[in-house]
């Protein structure tokens, strides 16, 4: 995701980081570094991330790292202001991702651009078969493709969407510590999913089975995981033209701003 900011001509004078806390926090002073005179928002949407991210950020009056660094806002964004927003691995554990997606729209400025990655359907694919022999249920919900996204993207009022991918290897030492990774990493929205607790017994079968079955030639225990990478530009309003057109003031003043001809008429 940081190598595709390279081809982005416009520098950001404002961004967000949606959920930094999850995304990455290595990732976040990278791209403060890159855009040292743009402001920064921190969305956290989940308390425990809340408290977190004002334990990172929000300094004493008194303490000299509050003055001299440009510390990032702990709130939601004004609409229509952002230059980039930025969200990394999150898609994938929203429930209606589609309503994100036009809340970011919302939130960014025209020309704007959003930056995401999230998990694609071929993602524990290896572990999806192995509950499967043992007539247990999905452990995870279905994953959206790329080219979904895609389309999610236009219908959201994005513009040139642009998807890539690739397929990334894990290994880990033993079931227990490949379990605590799939914990950290998300949830399972799946219908079908397990509707009770799950006791000793069940773990012990688990852990027993991805012993047997998913070590590599190695030693080690593997899991595959498709990431899927995203981004899209906000485009000018699109006005209806009809015998008598309304433009509400926002769009008036994004048109102004960027000095163009607005988009072609809506049918």
């Amino acid at each position: 995701m940081q190598e595709r900011l390279g081809w982005m001509a416009k520098q950001p004078q404002s961004w967000c980081h949606w959920e930094a806390m999850r995304g990455g926090l290595q990732t976040h002073q990278a791209i403060a570094q890159r855009y040292p005179q743009a402001r920064c928002y921190v969305v956290e949407t989940a308390p425990v991330c809340q408290a977190a991210a004002q334990q990172q950020w929000q300094k004493p009056w008194w303490q000299m790292a509050r003055w001299r660094e440009q510390l990032p806002t702990l709130e939601h964004p004004p609409a229509g202001t952002l230059d980039m927003l930025w969200a990394n691995m999150l898609l994938h554990r929203v429930a209606d991702p589609a309503a994100l997606l036009q809340q970011w729209q919302q939130l960014l400025a025209v020309d704007g651009f959003l930056m995401f990655s999230c998990l694609g359907p071929d993602t524990l694919r290896n572990l999806s078969q192995l509950y499967a022999a043992l007539g247990w249920p999905a452990p995870q919900h279905a994953l959206t493709d790329m080219h979904d996204w895609g389309d999610w993207l236009l219908l959201a009022g994005f513009d040139e969407p642009v998807m890539d991918m690739e397929t990334i290897s894990l290994s880990f030492a033993s079931p227990q510590r490949l379990l605590q990774e799939l914990r950290e990493l998300g949830r399972n929205f799946h219908p079908q999913r397990w509707p009770h607790c799950r006791g000793r017994r069940w773990l012990a079968q688990l852990e027993q089975a991805l012993d047997e079955h998913a070590r590599l030639p190695d030693g080690q225990l593997g899991l595959q995981f498709e990431i899927v990478y995203g981004h899209a530009i906000k485009p000018p309003p699109r006005i209806a033209v009809g015998g008598e057109s309304r433009v509400s003031l926002q769009d008036m003043r994004s048109l102004l701003r960027q000095g163009r001809k607005p988009a072609a008429p809506v049918a």
